[in-house]
């Protein structure tokens, strides 16, 4: 059953409530209900019908009735709202890469029509994709800044909804956190992508700008140097591991679905850098057709992914370099795949 994804793990969300922050503990709050709802929407939701793979805006008006008034749909000008506009703008450069890179329609692969809603609850501090549609809340303005602020993490919601329709990562242990490490990939390449950025040139953080101004820290995650995203007092510091050895087992975040994904992000971003160019012609590449490939267990460990992206290379690219630098980049982590 697909999980409902949001962008900030709840053990920073837990730090804060416990910290005496009321908008982490509402969040937390608005989150549990969501899971519940999601499963139960679940149950009951018939096939999702096909169409081009247009946007529809909609506005909560600050209260957790979705989807809300709608605002803007495809082809729409503009409004006075910027998370308005900026929801349609990530959205459209989500559609771009998926499209235009990888010839994929929309996140289904059919043309699934986007959906997402902004100015969701109260102060709400998260983002996430319910299966169906893009949330938004604002943030609390302290800790958080506006979720629709940061195009990779509208990328890396939406790519939630590519695994879903295609490989079906459980989202628990190991392969939770491959889910979460292809969704931060696929976050990161679509803003490069938008900016026509080399690898070697990006910054390969995950939601910088949306941490607030007094927060010691640049992003949320960065994949370059996984556990160095943050140390600040109120979010503790950056618990991702670089590699194996440093491989967190814990109960909480699903098996650490949003901590041990540093290791596969690392992997990716070695592969990206060495390879150089944009990022999403070849790393890229192979990621989309590990992903795709049809053959990934849904409850793929980090070993039998980097088998896959070993497979997806050579028959892409051939026995080579290219192939040598997926073993390579894996290596360095900690993981020695043939």
């Amino acid at each position: 059953m697909t999980q409902l994804c949001t962008i900030i793990p709840p053990y920073l969300l837990d730090r804060l409530a416990e910290s005496g922050i009321e908008s982490a503990r509402r969040s937390l709050e608005t989150d549990a209900a969501l899971r519940t709802a999601r499963a139960d929407a679940l149950r009951l939701r018939a096939a999702t019908p096909v169409g081009r793979p247009g946007r529809t805006i909609a506005d909560a008006g600050h209260t957790q009735h979705l989807p809300g008034r709608t605002v803007r749909t495809e082809g729409g000008p503009p409004t006075a709202d910027p998370a308005v506009n900026r929801a349609y703008d990530g959205l459209g450069a989500t559609l771009a890469l998926l499209l235009e890179v990888y010839g994929r329609r929309s996140v289904d692969g059919e043309g699934l029509p986007l959906q997402a809603s902004v100015h969701y609850g109260q102060k709400y501090d998260n983002a996430f994709w319910d299966g169906h549609r893009m949330v938004f809340g604002d943030g609390d303005g302290i800790v958080f800044g506006d979720f629709t602020g940061c195009v990779d993490v509208i990328g890396h919601e939406l790519t939630h909804g590519v695994v879903q329709y295609s490989a079906a990562l459980e989202y628990h242990g190991q392969s939770g956190a491959l889910n979460e490490s292809v969704a931060d990939v696929f976050g990161t390449l679509v803003k490069q992508y938008a900016l026509g950025q080399q690898a070697a040139d990006a910054d390969w953080l995950i939601g910088a700008g949306l941490l607030g101004p007094g927060i010691r820290g640049t992003a949320l995650r960065s994949m370059k140097a996984p556990g160095t995203a943050y140390d600040d007092p109120r979010l503790g510091r950056d618990p991702q591991p670089a590699s194996m050895d440093r491989y967190v087992q814990t109960t909480e975040d699903e098996g650490g679905v949003h901590i041990n994904s540093g290791i596969p992000n690392r992997a990716f971003y070695l592969l990206a850098v060495e390879l150089g160019g944009a990022a999403w012609e070849r790393a890229g590449r192979i990621w989309y057709d590990t992903l795709t490939c049809g053959t990934l267990r849904p409850d793929a460990d980090f070993t039998a992914f980097a088998r896959a992206t070993m497979a997806a290379a050579r028959s892409r690219f051939g026995d080579g370099p290219v192939t040598e630098a997926v073993a390579g980049a894996w290596k360095q982590v900690g993981l020695v795949v043939q």
